[in-house]
């Protein structure tokens, strides 16, 4: 992959040292909490302003805690609605393309049929505003790739697109990472890359874990030229040294 495709999340301790280091991008993570969008915006701006120095390429994560698209309440879709229109205002004022938000499923709330049909409602809705960013959506709790696969399939505009983040597919799913990549892959635009040992989310480096890493990569990097990555782990800088010396990184 080449340079201008990774990112780093600002969950890393070192990400913004690092990015300017190998000049990769940065994904704007201290909005996943939305406190921070209210009380603390001038203080958490600072913060991302200062990570943000040098760095031209950015994208942002929305807030995820109680936020659910597919949600039965009509009151808990409005407060999703308006945490990612907020979401969207930031992401324009940094500059980033693309805007991550998590799908919202979770299997001991939600019919999967409930889930696609009321997410297809509430994309649909929310894409007659225009904006010039790209969403897309990420898996956590999804048990297999059908249902956000079929969200963005039925929806189908542009600017909705997936993320496949392969440490909770690893973790949540029991169908195989790389059968994911392969039934994403069309409408694959985001990835999310940390390894685990498949019992718990712990966003180790890349070339720890029991994902086979290198050959997913090696095989997304077919299937999908134009995507980019965000590593999401702890630590970024031990995992950047190993994208480039598996040959990975350009």
């Amino acid at each position: 992959m080449n340079k201008n495709r990774l990112y780093i999340s600002t969950i890393a301790q070192d990400a913004a040292e690092t990015a300017r280091q190998y000049g990769v991008g940065l994904e704007i993570a201290e909005y996943c909490t939305a406190y921070n969008m209210d009380e603390r915006l001038a203080e958490t701006d600072a913060v991302v302003q200062r990570e943000l120095n040098g760095i031209a390429n950015r994208m942002l994560h929305a807030p995820f805690n109680e936020l659910f698209p597919c949600a039965i309440d009509p009151k808990a879709r409005t407060l999703a609605r308006y945490r990612y229109r907020n979401a969207i205002r930031l992401a324009r004022s940094y500059g980033a393309a693309k805007v991550i938000i998590h799908g919202g499923y979770h299997p001991r709330m939600y019919y999967p049929c409930w889930y696609q049909e009321q997410s297809v409602l509430f994309w649909r809705a929310f894409l007659k505003q225009d904006f010039d960013v790209e969403i897309v959506l990420e898996n956590v709790l999804e048990e297999e790739p059908g249902s956000l696969l079929d969200i963005v399939k039925t929806v189908d505009d542009p600017r909705l697109r997936l993320c496949l983040d392969v440490g909770h597919a690893n973790v949540y799913s029991p169908v195989p990472v790389q059968t994911w990549l392969e039934e994403f892959a069309p409408w694959l635009s985001h990835f999310h890359l940390h390894n685990n040992r498949g019992d718990f989310d712990a966003h180790l480096g890349l070339a720890g874990g029991s994902i086979p890493m290198a050959e997913l990569l090696r095989r997304a990097e077919r299937l999908c030229p134009g995507a980019t990555y965000t590593l999401e782990v702890a630590e970024a800088e031990p995992s950047i040294r190993w994208l480039m010396e598996t040959g990975l990184l350009m």
